[in-house]
């Protein structure tokens, strides 16, 4: 048996089938639900580019609607896997000194599995979250089961009117204000009340009832063992760092070269994932090529286009924009473009480069 960087390498088993099937979420999570609202919520902050690499996380537990138990915990990202890119660094402000006495994720994943148990996972942008818990799962060559979950980015979308629907907006909205964004047992309680609250308004009892109120997919993330084949993303890490890599080329964080083409979406992405059928608009500068972050959108089943129309639903902002920067005015034209959209009505939603960079699992390893 091989080692590279901290991951045995190992003939792989024949690949599992990737399922992000309603049905197969459905029927697990019909078996689960019963008619209290029962989840977990979960945040994960990650140290860099790779989905695996988590060095904290927030998890909530509630019953009958009701926060019951939370859960935090420090931890150093996967072996091979843990240096820590400036950029998170920024968003979480995590160093690596504050992880140095931290336990590896490794040691964690039991107990955090265990915390969860067959709950469905909520979470706002719920394929990065149980993505996490996959990748380090890979890269700890620890096995882990198969996860049921659910988007509160997707829900928000049907359940609020914003003009953002990153977290702070949300759970503004429903009523629980982010003291500390981007500290993970903050964003997963913020993210536990939002859930609940959409479920009160909307006078349900389940998180089935709710998804299938909003007709929101849930997702499911398969289920992995040692020996069996890699995920993208982990697949997409070795190669990096196989190439003697440990951060993203510096030209990846020039100005926007020209537009680009606008790919055929995959009909075939996950329909759980927050882009799957948005009609994306970029503007701004962001840390990778215009062209690049349209490929990422249209992997996810987004079309993108080059301009903000009446059929857009999304737009994202580069340029070092934040949400809260919509309060202040520091807009550029096409995002201003937007707001008077909603002024008139369109449901149209501005997403900052971390959300956008999150949702398309980290800052783009093939850069």
């Amino acid at each position: 048996m091989n080692c590279h960087h901290g991951i045995a390498l190992r003939k792989p088993r024949r690949a599992r089938r990737a399922r992000h099937t309603h049905a197969g979420a459905r029927d697990k999570a019909s078996k689960l639900l019963g008619v209290a609202l029962d989840f977990t919520a979960v945040d994960f902050e990650t140290a860099n580019g790779f989905i695996g690499s988590a060095c904290s996380v927030g998890l909530v537990k509630v019953r009958s609607g009701q926060i019951v138990e939370t859960k935090q915990w420090l931890m150093k990202p996967p072996a091979g896997f843990d240096h820590f890119d400036p950029r998170n660094v920024s968003i979480h402000h995590i160093t690596p000194d504050m992880v140095e006495d931290a336990p590896r994720v490794s040691e964690l994943l039991p107990e955090l599995l265990d915390f969860i148990g067959p709950d469905v996972l909520v979470a706002h942008n719920s394929s990065f979250d149980s993505g996490v818990i996959r990748a380090a799962s890979e890269a700890s060559q620890i096995p882990v089961p198969e996860i049921a979950h659910l988007c509160t980015v997707k829900l928000s979308r049907k359940a609020y009117d914003l003009p953002s629907y990153s977290l702070p907006f949300v759970a503004e909205e429903a009523g629980h204000p982010i003291e500390n964004h981007h500290e993970a047992l903050a964003d997963s309680v913020a993210c536990a009340w939002a859930m609940i609250d959409m479920a009160e308004r909307a006078g349900l009892e389940n998180l089935l009832e709710v998804a299938d109120h909003h007709s929101v997919r849930l997702g499911l993330t398969s289920a992995w063992q040692p020996g069996d084949e890699y995920s993208r993303a982990t697949r997409d890490a070795q190669g990096w760092l196989a190439s003697g890599h440990p951060l993203p080329p510096q030209d990846a964080f020039n100005n926007w070269p020209q537009e680009g083409p606008n790919p055929t979406p995959n009909m075939d992405a996950d329909p759980s994932h927050p882009l799957f059928g948005q009609i994306m608009v970029f503007t701004g500068n962001l840390a990778l090529p215009r062209p690049k972050a349209k490929e990422l959108a249209a992997e996810n089943g987004a079309q993108t286009a080059s301009r903000v129309t009446r059929a857009t639903t999304a737009l994202v902002v580069g340029d070092g924009f934040v949400p809260e920067d919509l309060a202040n005015g520091r807009l550029t034209n096409k995002a201003k473009h937007v707001l008077r959209l909603r002024e008139n009505g369109q449901k149209v939603s501005i997403i900052s480069e971390g959300e956008f960079m999150q949702m398309v699992g980290g800052f783009g390893l093939n850069v």
